[in-house]
């Protein structure tokens, strides 16, 4: 077997005034409080634990650092007062240079929501062959409507209120009859196929010429023209 070969790169280690100005660095650049443990682990063991804790001190005692001590835990944060800070004129103009943004990004906003309110009413609109394809639909409607009245705008009479009752009494026999032979094949073919297998009765159907009901048939069913009538409205109308 190959033997493994590390290639872990070691930090080198930092001493003396390298070591001092790297933590002083460090720091500076979080400014933030770190302990002694934190700051060598962050620096990745560029310094040493015991060697930071040294240096952490010497630097506080310089002034370059402010020590903090709570309970068992000493903490080091850089000198605030030796970090740059604008004058407070640059900072008055800083703030009016915010709020002018600030009001700028308000008209922004602003005319973002106008803008979304302009695009949902456009996305709701039609297309052009949406608004064709509704024409085509009205028309078609209007044509089916106008050759339904021709029989009665060239004089033929309208059906009577016993003829219009004799053809509901109709399709209700002739549906009850539809629906209790249904019923009776049903019952009659599970006694058929159920000893025998399925394929075996598919094929004794096809044999048998038995057609079920086609999709024309349920869309029927399921459709208000198979509803129950109410009585009232057939006298009314």
């Amino acid at each position: 077997m190959a033997s493994k070969v590390k290639s872990d790169i070691k930090t080198p280690v930092l001493k003396g005034q390298e070591a001092e100005e790297k933590i002083l660095e460090y720091l500076k650049q979080m400014n933030r409080p770190y302990g002694a443990v934190d700051v060598a682990a962050n620096l990745k063991g560029a310094v040493p634990k015991t060697a930071t804790q040294k240096i952490l001190v010497a630097l506080a005692e310089k002034g370059d650092l402010v020590q903090k001590i709570y309970g068992k835990t000493t903490f080091f944060v850089y000198d605030q007062s030796k970090i740059n800070s604008l004058p407070k004129e640059k900072i008055d103009e800083l703030k009016a240079e915010v709020n002018g943004v600030e009001e700028e990004n308000k008209l922004l906003m602003a005319e973002v929501k106008s803008l979304t309110t302009d695009l949902t009413k456009i996305k709701s609109t039609p297309t052009d062959e949406e608004i064709e394809a509704q024409i085509s639909s009205v028309k078609a409607s209007i044509e089916q409507i106008s050759k339904s009245l021709q029989p009665l705008r060239s004089g033929a009479p309208p059906i009577s209120a016993e003829e219009r009752n004799q053809i509901y009494a109709d399709w209700a026999r002739w549906r009850a009859d539809w629906v209790r032979r249904r019923k009776i094949f049903a019952t009659f073919w599970e006694i058929v196929s159920d000893p025998i297998p399925p394929q075996d009765a598919n094929d004794l159907e096809e044999n048998l010429g038995i057609e079920r009901d086609t999709p024309e048939h349920l869309a029927l069913e399921q459709s208000t023209f198979c509803q129950p009538l109410n009585p009232l409205k057939r006298k009314r109308s």
